[in-house]
């Protein structure tokens, strides 16, 4: 398995709030570990909010021992959760923080994911992109309702209200899915300042190019920043070696 990660603060925010962990190997019994935060707060709030989770989502599977990667992530999540919540009830500066994540863990050949917000996780194969996460987000919740359609104006101005994040609620709920991925798949894990900013096509010409993975990654930042950069950017690239899948 080959990953690389990688974040940018993007053209017009002052400071970074995504936060990025990225393991190829064991993270206690799991065999891989890779994390997009993204986090929501004022001043060092979001900051402060997305390396808590990250850092102490990493602690807590190391101490996990056994369980199914969607077991372990589950427990996690919900764990971090409430330490990030009680940290927020602490400290008047960090008082509603919270953040997006996205984990991702491949065993054998399935792709295992958890998602709570709107940061995502993308399934590329050849000239195919396809988003795996489902993002809680207000305009998605109308979409699924039949009052807005995607991408409309509508839909586009209030794109950026997310309506689950960790660490705003004593409790959470996260969505989890699962992937058979084949010889040539990639996967990609990014916050919104890469997915509001780069369109599907752009991301697969982005990762379309023969170089390595570090290349790929710079692509992407880079078509994100000259189409405004607008926010932080984070990417996540996981390319799982051929001899760890197999064909169904």
């Amino acid at each position: 398995m080959e990953a690389y990660a990688l974040t940018d603060i993007g053209r017009v925010r002052t400071m970074n709030q995504d936060y990025i962990y990225s393991s190829p190997e064991k993270v206690g019994s799991l065999p891989n570990l890779f994390l997009v935060a993204d986090g929501m707060g004022g001043h060092r709030a979001g900051d402060y909010a997305s390396r808590f989770a990250v850092e102490n989502l990493v602690i807590y599977i190391n101490r996990a021992g056994d369980g199914s990667p969607v077991m372990q992530l589950k427990k996690g999540i919900e764990a971090v959760n409430g330490m990030l919540y009680e940290e927020s009830l602490k400290r008047e500066e960090l008082k509603g923080m919270g953040c997006t994540l996205v984990a991702g863990v491949v065993e054998d050949n399935i792709l295992y994911v958890a998602n709570v917000g709107d940061s995502r996780l993308y399934l590329i194969h050849g000239d195919s992109i396809r988003q795996v996460t489902r993002d809680h987000s207000y305009v998605e919740e109308m979409v699924a309702l039949g009052q807005i359609r995607r991408n409309s104006q509508d839909y586009l101005k209030h794109k950026n209200i997310i309506t689950r994040a960790v660490g705003t609620e004593n409790r959470v709920r996260a969505d989890f899915f699962e992937e058979s991925l084949l010889p040539g798949d990639l996967i990609l894990m990014c916050s919104d300042g890469l997915s509001n900013m780069t369109s599907a096509q752009e991301m697969i010409h982005c990762l379309d190019q023969e170089c390595p993975l570090s290349q790929k990654a710079k692509y992407l930042i880079d078509t994100a920043n000259q189409n405004g950069g607008r926010d932080n950017i984070a990417t996540v690239l996981i390319e799982p070696q051929i001899s760890e899948v197999t064909l169904c």
